[in-house]
């Protein structure tokens, strides 16, 4: 019974891990719009800087990881496959998402993106043969129908008003496939070569793709920009990229790819409140009901799977 409820403890720490850096994550989109909203950089100069600043904590962990006595040497297929999905979800996956954001609300973002814990579970199920859990579809439906409840007054409001919307919409839909494969992808790995070396040495490869696009393809100074624009960039690197990145992979470690996906739906929740205080979006009674419905379904995979160990 102690090893059980232990493996609890373990499980329901990876939950609120998940869930922290899942709220971390979501402070991403209210930079960028500030930025946007503040300053005149672009999206591929924003996301330069952003990995401008995040690149030295990756580069020191993954440093210290490898000097460990109880490193892991990654193989030459492993190498590959970090540096692959390490690109696929912090360089292609975040490009798009800041194109993207060019064209719609925070809020809209979220709602979009948030279809990715269905293509994990597909995904899973499809490549890796994995059953998707009855539990899993109820805590799904229910975080979705949360999301739909949520955004789709929003969404309408959009569409009438903006006629990039539909280009923006594009762009989050393809960075929420593209980020599924790096969950996925990451499920695979982590157990394997370890939550803190994987993270460090994916994000320090996914930096240095950003870096080599920005180098290659612009001809901006990345030391021009007012002091605001660094501001958000340095918030954005600390709070939005290194801390969560670390608490996203931990959690995938802990609790699983998809489980990890489904807590993660807490995301749009957050990114909703800190919209209506940053940006001033405004919050309908239908947001506020599916904010109860996605934290319920959040709630229902872990009271599950404390009945599983227990």
């Amino acid at each position: 019974m102690p090893s059980l409820a232990k493996s609890y403890k373990y499980f329901m720490a990876g939950v609120l891990i998940a869930l922290l850096g899942a709220v971390c994550f979501s402070t991403k989109a209210i930079f960028v719009k500030l930025a946007y909203r503040d300053t005149t950089v672009d999206a591929i100069t924003l996301l330069a800087l952003r990995m401008v600043f995040s690149l030295p904590f990756f580069a020191v962990s993954a440093f210290a990881s490898s000097s460990k006595q109880t490193n892991v040497k990654f193989t030459t297929r492993q190498w590959i496959s970090v540096a692959a999905i390490g690109c696929l979800g912090y360089y292609i996956s975040s490009l798009l998402d800041f194109l993207g954001l060019q064209y719609v609300t925070a809020g809209i973002e979220r709602l979009i993106l948030f279809i990715y814990p269905t293509l994990v579970m597909l995904m899973s199920s499809l490549i890796f043969k994995e059953r998707i859990k009855p539990i899993q579809w109820v805590a799904l439906a229910i975080t979705y129908i949360g999301l739909l409840v949520a955004f789709i007054s929003e969404a309408n409001v959009q569409s009438a008003q903006s006629g990039d919307f539909i280009l923006g919409s594009v762009f989050i839909f393809i960075c929420a496939f593209t980020y599924a494969a790096y969950i996925v992808g990451s499920g695979r790995l982590i157990p394997m070569v370890g939550a803190a070396k994987f993270n460090s040495y994916a994000m320090s490869f996914a930096s240095i793709g950003v870096l080599l696009h920005f180098f290659l393809n612009s001809d901006i100074s990345l030391w021009g920009f007012p002091p605001l624009v660094y501001v958000y960039s340095f918030l954005m690197a600390i709070f939005s990229t290194v801390v969560p990145s670390y608490m996203v992979s931990e959690g995938i470690k802990r609790i699983g790819s998809d489980n990890a996906a489904i807590v993660g739906s807490i995301g749009p929740v957050s990114t909703l409140i800190l919209a209506y205080f940053f940006l001033h979006e405004t919050i309908s009674v239908f947001q506020i009901i599916g904010t109860i419905m996605i934290l319920f379904g959040v709630l229902l995979i872990s009271g599950q799977k404390r009945k599983e160990l227990t």
